[in-house]
């Protein structure tokens, strides 16, 4: 969803309008004789409807396509990351393009601009950026120069024609509480995940202001760093807490901000005797593989990584046009399983 409805229209906004696919709108523009007459009358509303007028000058720059797309990604031994890359490589293929892939092991600023460069020199059309961290978004926009950029990162702000594209974390969060809420929940504590990351900042700051909005108070807030060793950490001195806290004052519930430290924490919760769901309610986020069968099987949000990866190519061929940089987001789903009810 774009945020700013003063900007041109793009490609994007016809798609979306007429539901169809990037692709078919291209095709529409480019070769219409190859397009079903009722998708092509479709598409050509939508374009009338939107007055939308393509950037020729921006689109001759393109015409010698390679017709690869340079990814470049950080902190790919976690899920989001990992996920994320998979779904960018998968939708470039639907739409006929290959990928040259760059794996950031930290967020060095000359590392960067050296992958940047790597992905330029050989001829990428443009570069699609998976950003766990702030300071890899912010390195990546200034080493992208030369080609159209996307930059995945929840909370990042899109610059000149750099796009932004991310899953809503923080409505994913407000979804957790909200739910935790309604199953009689007051008391509701959080773990969180590394403070240099998109990801975590806004899931806590959705936790945050859900409580706020209920006119309820952090129940406690516990450092992790996604590994499911540190949600054994934050589970043990969790269940000290409740442990010391008069009857009915300690936490019980508490939103994980991803699933591993969740199912560290459910370990600690059976060690300390805390019986979950009955005396704390526990929910994660990500929905990774095998979740439903912890035990209890976990609630958690799912983040839709597909639709990410097709989201990312549909703006990524938008900027092709010349089109402004914009913020697009989508939402996750919150999935409940007997760990919270």
């Amino acid at each position: 969803m774009g945020e700013d409805s003063a900007r041109r229209p793009g490609m994007v906004d016809v798609a979306r309008l007429a539901g169809v696919s990037h692709q078919t709108v291209s095709r529409v523009l480019n070769a219409p004789d190859g397009v079903r007459p009722a998708t092509r009358e479709k598409v050509l509303k939508a374009i009338e409807q939107l007055g939308y007028r393509r950037n020729m000058a921006a689109r001759a720059l393109v015409t010698s396509s390679s017709h690869l797309i340079g990814v470049v990604t950080a902190s790919s031994e976690f899920f989001g990351p990992a996920s994320t890359t998979s779904a960018i490589e998968a939708a470039a293929r639907g739409q006929g393009y290959g990928t040259l892939l760059t794996s950031l092991p930290a967020s060095d600023e000359a590392e960067i601009a050296e992958a940047f460069s790597f992905l330029v020199n050989r001829g990428v059309d443009g570069i699609i950026a998976v950003a766990p961290r702030t300071g890899i978004a912010a390195s990546a926009t200034a080493a992208a120069r030369d080609v159209p950029l996307v930059v995945v990162a929840d909370g990042f702000a899109p610059q000149g024609r750099i796009h932004v594209v991310s899953v809503d974390q923080e409505l994913g969060a407000r979804m957790v509480v909200r739910h935790l809420i309604g199953a009689g929940r007051r008391r509701i504590a959080y773990v969180a995940g590394p403070d240099d990351w998109f990801d975590a900042q806004a899931r806590e700051r959705g936790w945050r202001c859900a409580l706020e909005d209920s006119g309820l108070g952090p129940a406690g807030r516990f450092a992790g760093d996604w590994s499911a060793e540190s949600g054994y950490e934050a589970g043990t001195a969790l269940c000290l807490a409740i442990a010391g806290a008069p009857a009915g004052q300690g936490p019980d519930a508490v939103f994980c901000a991803n699933d591993l430290m969740a199912l560290g924490l459910l370990a600690a919760a059976r060690d300390q005797g805390v019986a979950v769901p009955q005396a704390l309610a526990v929910v994660g986020y990500d929905d990774t593989a095998g979740s439903e069968f912890f035990a209890p099987a976990l609630t958690t949000v799912s983040q839709p990584f597909e639709e990410l990866g097709r989201l990312c190519m549909e703006v990524l061929l938008g900027a092709f046009d010349g089109e402004p940089g914009m913020r697009y987001s989508i939402s996750p789903t919150l999935k409940v399983r007997r760990s919270s009810v």
